[in-house]
């Protein structure tokens, strides 16, 4: 396109370094968010009471943005990346500084929503304008740094949490955003120039709105079913007969709009529909590591809270190291195989967390974490950059938001269904060989992950625990493997092309 093509060479022209500086800052504070603030909860929980809404503060946050990144990435490509970019931004940094003046929990999470709803903007957009200002050669290289922030974000976040907590207050891990969100700014501002196409386009309100209601009721369902709400409930019959709804007058929609908010055509293209599929399977794979390996390595093995953050942190190493040199293979041996390479890391890994014994160890463990963090960072920069290379500039944008929208969707559904098969094979084991009299219940294994708690506890009800725990897990590795074959058998389905 000649846009494309124009937008290329004036940025070129330009200080791209400063620009790319600006979007790796914004992409950082979008990643650290989750992992500091998962640092400061119990000192924020200490402060302001309402531990019953505690999940909420990262819910809140997760579901804004998961329900905001489409539009913003269709906006992107209607109005152009910067407005958009800026927008998002400012609105992240407004939303940053209300919740470190928040009173109580219930203020904190209506902040959390703001600050949410602008973050949807950042890593989209900040992606799609990576793939304006750099060439199809170029792409693979830069998107495998950007890449790499989510990784760097994941190990620094708990220290620089932490740091911040014992030293100072939590309501700077909040205010820590606005220098440099402001810097990030100022570099988009300045140095990135677009020649967007003036006319008077038509916004699809409709659609946008039908869009909003229906991922948001599909989100609310997954993060409060089983848990505020039994799966069966006159609750969750409403909102899914909404979201089901929303969804069906969405694509009758779509198919009549002159400028839809989604084009389905992005997805009749092969090679995205099978990235944004293999995004959704390994955004599952991902919370169920996240979620449940550190409370194996705590309650089974009876490792320290610090040890089992380092088995996760493994992934966090994996995925920058991975994704630096994704941008090198794709050069040299082309996508497809890149992304193969990742699929058979991810197998890898899930088959070392499947044969994990108690007695294994945390450094197996780590090497588990490790494999799937590697397998992550090849495939997600792979997926990043084939996108980009698929689609024009008018479409980059909600073609980028897409494949980021479908990791989202895997991270909630994850964590729904994951959690669910946990919890039942985990209750079927505890019932089948503890007495009633007993009361040991699932809450009961909470007081695995404390020592003291843990030393109380009869030794037959910790033995039972930790096998019922061990074999639980077991089946949710299992799932995680499936995941990964399944994905790897749709990345043999991606035509090859360097």
């Amino acid at each position: 396109m000649i846009r494309d093509e124009h937008t290329l060479q004036k940025n070129k022209s330009l200080k791209r370094p400063l620009i790319l500086a600006a979007i790796m800052l914004a992409m950082f504070l979008n990643a650290i968010e989750g992992t500091i603030v998962s640092t400061a909860m119990p000192a924020i929980v200490n402060e302001l009471g309402g531990f019953a809404q505690y999940s909420w503060v990262f819910s809140g946050y997760l579901l804004m943005n998961a329900v905001t990144v489409l539009i913003y990435g269709k906006l992107s490509d209607l109005f152009g990346r910067k407005p958009v970019f800026l927008f998002g931004m400012i609105l992240f940094l407004f939303g940053s500084i209300l919740c470190g003046f928040a009173n109580t929990m219930t203020e904190l999470i209506i902040y959390r929503f703001i600050q949410g709803f602008g973050a949807g903007a950042v890593a989209p957009v900040a992606t799609t304008i990576v793939g304006d200002i750099y060439d199809k050669r170029e792409r693979a290289r830069i998107q495998g740094y950007l890449s790499s922030v989510w990784g760097i974000s994941a190990v620094m976040g708990p220290a620089l949490g932490g740091l911040i907590v014992e030293s100072l207050t939590w309501r700077l891990i909040f205010w820590i955003n606005v220098p440099l969100g402001i810097l990030s700014i100022i570099g988009i501002w300045f140095f990135l120039h677009e020649n967007i196409e003036k006319k008077k386009h038509n916004i699809d309100y409709k659609g946008a709105v039908l869009l909003t209601l229906g991922i948001s009721t599909f989100m609310i369902i997954l993060v409060e079913g089983g848990v505020r709400w039994t799966w069966i409930s006159w609750p969750i019959l409403i909102l899914a007969i909404t979201a089901l709804s929303a969804f069906f007058f969405f694509v009758r929609e779509e198919k009549k709009a002159p400028e839809p908010m989604m084009p389905f055509n992005i997805w009749q293209e092969r090679a995205i529909l099978i990235a944004n599929i293999v995004s959704l399977t390994t955004g599952i794979m991902m919370i169920g590591l996240s979620s449940f390996l550190p409370t194996f390595v705590q309650g089974v093995m009876e490792r320290s809270p610090t040890v089992a953050g380092f088995t996760l942190t493994a992934m966090s190493i994996g995925w920058p190291i991975a994704s630096a040199f994704a941008g090198r293979l794709m050069l040299r041996i082309g996508f497809k195989e890149t992304s193969l390479l990742g699929g058979v890391s991810l197998i890898v890994g899930s088959i070392v967390l499947v044969f994990m014994k108690p007695e294994s160890g945390p450094f197996v463990a780590a090497m588990g974490s490790f494999f799937i963090g590697v397998g992550m960072g090849l495939t997600s920069t792979s997926f990043i950059v084939l996108i980009q290379n698929k689609v024009s500039w008018e479409q980059r944008g909600i073609a980028t938001a897409s494949n980021m929208f479908m990791r989202n969707v895997g991270n909630t559904v994850g964590a729904a269904l994951l959690g669910g098969v946990l919890n039942s094979r985990f209750q079927a084991y505890l019932t089948e060989h503890t007495k009633p009299e007993e009361n040991v219940t699932l809450d009961t294994a909470n007081q695995l992950l404390d020592s003291e708690a843990r030393a109380k506890l009869p030794e037959h009800i910790v033995e039972v625990l930790q096998t019922g725990l061990t074999l639980s897990l077991h089946t949710v590795y299992i799932i995680v493997l499936l995941l990964s074959i399944i994905s790897f058998l749709l990345l043999l389905f991606v035509r090859k092309k360097k």
